[in-house]
Order: structure tokens, then sequence, then C-alpha cells
């Protein structure tokens, strides 16, 4: 029996060899597994295939193949010249350089331009590299006082005094303002019947406050004189602020016991400041004033979308705070910019900004064309980057607002230290796609006299020296490279951030 039961269940024979497993490592596993593995699949390889082969391979054939790479004039890059049908035209680029690079700027002040960029590259890099130390003084220097150095290098021009100076001077064209402004309510309440006599006792009140703000701005308008009579003011003006600075921020950092470090922290600050000064020589003029009107280029496109983008986030993060906002006027104020500045095209808002923001302003007050064009893309882009912010504080737990508020946190340092690091967090792939749409959005300011990478290019075709069949691709050829770069570069980091943050949340 034991014999029997043990012939059913023991094989006599040798199982016969299994098939191969199919291969799903390197490049077959990959054409199997992920391109031919299923009969749409197959299409969809045969037609993405031929878009590349009737795309790709003509466009790197146009720019790189048949491209031509020497010449001086628009003669080498014809047909009849090269040989062959003639691909992009490289020498027109490189004549044109300069001017795409930052467009009518006088070229022997180039140099300063190129600085300028210099100068950005290597303050940047140290900061995207999470590795290097000092990231709070690099971010100072950047964001400070890289666009303090980068105002003078560009635009040119000296110091006519310091922090007293400015202050003074602002002070009192406040002072005088109230003065003017109470004098005429006076002199119109003797036309008024009504109310007349409330007019009479406005006017005289803001004349009053006028005359109270020159009285407390003395001090500080006679120390200028005193400078200037010096014969040195913009060094007596540093040194001013410095003592007074130095010495509010040791008050303020504890005094004798805890306040050394600020203090010297200070003066280094301020040592810093003088040395920029005497090299830069803005105490003696400065360099050559270069106009706005005369920047182009590259230079413009940059300036516009750095300060767009610098300035736009905080104005998102305050407009998304203001919109979930328990104090009903914070929050309807918010709202209503969002909506306005969202329910209108960028180009409306700069041609509102150029032409229009002049004749709401004082007839003795004006502003530069090129910053009321940062003015607009900045206000236009926080109202986009808000409805990104708020997106993000919403997705953060209720718990954690409440943990905070358990462990006797105060608003403040609930929003800043717990919320919105996380709702930053969630939101970088938001940010970064705001920020690279408005980087490409820049080129809108040509139609608004402004002349960014594109307007440059254009104006450079104008050039009859270059007019060739290819000219027109190659230029649009060079600028689409240029924007691809740097929105390509901005993507990829910003992944390289999401994956760093999110570290921790990986199973």
């Amino acid at each position: 029996m034991s014999d029997v039961t043990a012939s059913m269940f023991v094989r006599s024979d040798l199982v016969g060899e299994r098939a191969a497993p199919v291969r799903t490592g390197g490049l077959t596993g990959f054409l199997r597994t992920r391109l031919f593995n299923s009969p749409g699949n197959v299409l969809l390889t045969l037609v993405g295939a031929l878009l590349i082969w009737f795309t790709v391979v003509p466009s790197v054939k146009f720019l790189l193949i048949d491209a031509v790479w020497h010449g001086s004039d628009r003669t080498a890059c014809l047909d009849q010249t090269a040989g062959y049908p003639a691909g992009a035209c490289w020498p027109f680029i490189a004549a044109k350089f300069d001017q795409l690079l930052y467009g009518l700027y006088p070229q022997p002040e180039g140099w300063r331009v190129k600085l300028t960029f210099l100068l950005a590259v290597i303050l940047l890099v140290p900061l995207l590299i999470p590795r290097l130390p000092s990231k709070g003084l690099n971010a100072g220097l950047f964001f400070v006082a890289f666009p303090v150095v980068a105002f003078f290098l560009l635009r040119g021009g000296g110091l006519g005094g310091f922090a007293v100076s400015w202050t003074a001077s602002l002070l009192s064209g406040f002072a005088g303002g109230f003065e003017n402004a109470g004098a005429a309510l006076v002199r119109a309440a003797g036309t008024v019947a009504v109310i007349g006599p409330l007019l009479w006792l406005v006017g005289k009140l803001i004349v009053l406050i006028g005359m109270v703000l020159s009285i407390v701005v003395w001090p500080l308008t006679w120390l200028r004189e005193q400078m200037q009579a010096w014969g040195q003011p913009v060094w007596g003006d540093v040194a001013v602020t410095a003592l007074a600075v130095s010495a509010l921020a040791f008050w303020l950092g504890g005094g004798v016991r805890t306040g050394w470090r600020v203090l010297i922290s200070s003066l280094v600050t301020f040592v810093g400041i003088a040395l920029v000064i005497a090299v830069m020589g803005l105490d003696r003029g400065g360099l050559p004033i270069v106009d706005t009107q005369l920047w182009g280029g590259l230079l413009v496109t940059l300036v516009i979308s750095i300060t767009g983008i610098v300035a736009s986030l905080p104005i998102g993060i305050a407009l998304a705070l203001g919109r979930r906002s328990t104090i009903p006027l914070i929050r309807l104020f918010c709202i209503g910019f969002i909506e306005f500045w969202r329910g209108v095209p960028l180009i409306t808002v700069l041609f509102f900004a150029t032409y229009m923001l002049p004749l709401f302003l004082p007839g003795n007050f004006s502003v530069n064309g090129l910053v009321r064009a940062l003015i607009g893309t900045a206000l236009f882009a926080g109202a986009y980057l808000a409805e990104v912010v708020r997106g993000g504080l919403q997705g953060v737990p209720r718990g954690q607002i409440e943990a905070a508020e358990a462990l006797g946190l105060s608003w403040w340092k609930t929003t800043f230290l717990i919320v919105l690091p996380q709702a930053l967090r969630y939101v970088i792939p938001g940010i970064v796609n705001s920020f690279i749409g408005l980087f490409k959005d820049t080129s809108l300011v040509s139609i608004v006299a402004l002349f960014d990478l594109l307007g440059s290019l254009r104006a450079a075709f104008a050039d009859p020296n270059w007019s060739t069949p290819t000219t027109l691709f190659t230029g649009f050829a060079f600028a689409g490279i240029v924007y691809f770069v740097f929105c390509f570069g901005m993507s990829r980091y910003s992944l390289f951030v999401e994956n760093r943050l999110n570290a921790h949340r990986r199973n």
C-alpha cells in the first residue's frame, strides 16, 4: 500500500528546463517593458519616433551640422558662399552679442554689465549649494548689498549723502507738504459757506502738524548743513549714521552684558559700506550715469524677472495671510487686491504702470519707466503667488496650529516657525511654475518701449548687413535656447529642493 502511495506522489523522471526569464534590465529590457509591451505603447513609440525624426533631427541639422560658424557679414551665411544649403547663421549672433546682452548700453561701459553678472553668479552659486556654510551672510550680501552695488554699477552716479541726509530730506518734504496742504485748505475755507469753518480748522491742524514735524526734523537738517559745510558730506554722514545705528544696536542687543557681538557686527557692516563707497568712488560722483532707457537685452530681462521674483514672494505671502485673516477689513482688502490683479492681463498692468501712473502723481514727482514696469510686474506676480501660497496654508493640518497655541506660542511665531515652512514646502512646484511664467512674460515689456532680449533681437534684425534667409530663425533659436536654459535650470533646482525637503517623508 505504501509503495502505491509513493508512486502516486513521487516523480520518477526529471522535470524539463524552464524558459529563460524575460530580461527587464538594460536597453533590451527597457525597450521590452516600456516601449513595446503593448499594442498601444508600440503605436505611441512609433508616433514619437516619427515626431523626433521630423522635428529634432532637422533642428539639429539646421543649428549644428549645416550651420555657418565664421563670417564677418551676411555673405558668409548665403548658400552660394557656403557651398551647400546654409543653416543657422551664428556669426550674426556673435556680431550682435553685446546688443543682445545689454541693448543700447554704451559699449565702452559694457564691462559694468558683465561685472554685475559675475558678482551675481559669485553670490548666487554658494547660496544654492546646501552644504556650504554662512548662508545668512551670503543671503544678506545677495539680497541686500548686491542690489545696491548693482544699481550704482549699472546706472552710475554717486552719493550726495547717506542716511542722515536722506532722512532729513524725506521728512522735510513731508513737513513742507503738510504745510502747503493745510494752507490750501485754509484758503479754500473762505470760498465755501457751509463747511468753511470746518475746512479752516482742518487746514490749521494740518499746518500745525507740518510745523511740529519741521521742529522735529530740524536737528537732522542742521546736522546735514554742517556736514555739507565740512566739504565731505558723504563720509560725515556715514560716520554719524554708523555711530547712531551701532549705539542703538548695542543698546537693543543687551548693552554691556550681551550687546558686544551686535556692536561688532554693526561696525563691520559699516566698514564694508565705506569700502564699497571708496572703491566705487561714490563720494566723488561715481561712474558715468547711463539712463535706463539705454538698457536692453538680457540685462532688462534679468532685472525685471529677478526683481519680480524676489519682490512678488513676500507680497504673495502677505496677501495669502491677509486673505485668511479674521479681521474683515484686512481680509476684504486682500481679496479685492488679488481678484483685481488676477482679473487683468499683464500687458494692461504694464500699460497702466507706464502711461497712466504718472497722471496720478504730483507734478514734481516722477518715477523711472523701468521702475514702473518693475512695480507693476511685482504686484501682478504677487497676486498670483498669493493663491498658490494660500493653497499651501490650507494644506497644513489644523492640529499643528492648535499644538502651537497649546504651547503658548504667539500668532507670529506660530505662523513663521510652524505654518509657513510647511505650507511653502507643499507648494514649491506651484511657486516655481509662477516664477518660470514670470520669467517668460518679461518679453511683454517690449510693448511699453523697454527692449528686453526679444526686443533687442528684433532691433538687430533691422541691420541690412545681416539680412539673410536664415537670420530670423537663428535669432529666435538663440533666444529660445536662452529662455530654455534659465527655465530648465529653475525647474531642476526646484525638484532638487523638493526632494531634499521631503526626504524624511520617504518610505
